[in-house]
């Protein structure tokens, strides 16, 4: 297998974790560390014995880098994805993939239409038990989902709003945090039609929200809730309960909930509740909990990513993927400054 040779752009919180990622995977090899921060992008650099750069530039200029990770705020992502699509090099955008619908779309056509590799950095999809859960609902198990529930609430220390960007417009827990929920419900239950939403920065009082409750109609027929919040202590998100990463406490609480007409699917547990018997209220309920073998998904990911690039594989989450997540977003955001529900239009 031959190695791909990634340059990683952006050395922060993320950043970082996609130079560990990288140092573990199999078919791929960090390059080169590019970051404005001298202070930030050069340890990473030399912890990985890797060469530091002040620019994006400088890093898809190099023979040595086959494909670019773009980590940096998200307010540049456009800026460096249709960079690296210039320069014929496969991108990983990190999630959201803009902080505008219009731009994310000029960067994903701009990447079809140059026949470069665009891949979005949802790494949920890539964890298996989410694979598993997948497959639960495609079997059929739960029968018709009708409802769905999301809850991610946490909080974020007034340290992490040290970073001034962090306390701008686009960098609130919708836009950091929410566009993951939504690409996990897209996965489940398919294409988001409405979208009803209310924010509220009453906590904190910064620029950005820290608190959102989104109502979803699906194109299935089912309707779901997302509840998130970023001023709370409480042990209900993904990043508390299904234990991809070690710095956050684990929990053995669930965030997310599929009602189906059938069965019931409880997540990160993968506990799935159904009627033993007969289907009612008045019978017997009981859980089978489905194992499944665990992974770091970042470093799925990467893996996948690196066959992306060697021609091997489509990306699991395409820069179609991305846009559609992110157009959910958007209308999050409308219907929150105008109070009145979203209908969305086809992300193409």
């Amino acid at each position: 297998m031959t190695a791909v040779r990634l340059g990683l752009a952006g050395a922060g919180l993320i950043g970082s974790r996609h130079a560990e990622a990288i140092a573990v995977a199999e078919g791929a090899v960090l390059a080169a560390v590019a970051d404005p921060s001298e202070a930030v992008g050069r340890p990473v650099g030399e912890k990985h014995g890797v060469p530091y750069l002040a620019t994006l530039d400088e890093l898809i200029a190099r023979d040595d880098v086959d494909a670019v990770i773009l980590a940096t705020p998200n307010q540049v992502h456009v800026e460096g994805g249709l960079a690296c699509v210039a320069a014929g090099k496969p991108v990983l955008v990190e999630k959201p993939l803009a902080t505008d619908l219009a731009e994310a779309r000029r960067l994903v056509e701009a990447a079809e239409a140059a026949g470069v590799a665009l891949a979005v950095g949802h790494h949920r999809r890539h964890n298996p038990l989410m694979t598993k859960a997948k497959e639960l609902v495609d079997e059929g198990r739960l029968g018709t989902i009708a409802s769905v529930q999301a809850t991610t609430w946490f909080m974020k220390p007034d340290d992490y709003f040290e970073t001034p960007w962090r306390r701008k417009k686009g960098a609130g827990p919708v836009y950091l945090n929410l566009a993951h929920d939504i690409d996990l419900l897209h996965m489940l239950c398919g294409p988001v039609t409405t979208v009803h939403a209310m924010e509220s920065n009453a906590v904190r009082g910064n620029e950005v929200e820290e608190t959102a409750v989104v109502i979803l109609r699906f194109a299935s027929g089912t309707l779901g809730t997302v509840n998130i919040c970023d001023t709370a202590v409480t042990p209900w998100s993904w990043e508390m309960t299904a234990r991809e990463n070690p710095v956050y406490p684990a929990t053995s609480e669930d965030c997310y909930w599929l009602a189906g007409t059938h069965g019931a699917l409880a997540i990160p547990s993968l506990s799935l509740w159904t009627n033993p018997a007969r289907r009612s209220w008045w019978e017997p309920i009981a859980a089978t909990r489905f194992p499944y073998p665990f992974a770091d998904p970042l470093v799925c990911q990467i893996e996948q990513f690196a066959a992306v690039v060697r021609g091997e594989e489509a990306p699991k989450v395409t820069g179609r993927d991305g846009l559609a997540a992110l157009e959910v977003i958007e209308a999050v955001k409308t219907s929150a400054a105008t109070g009145a529900a979203v209908t969305l239009g086809a992300a193409a």
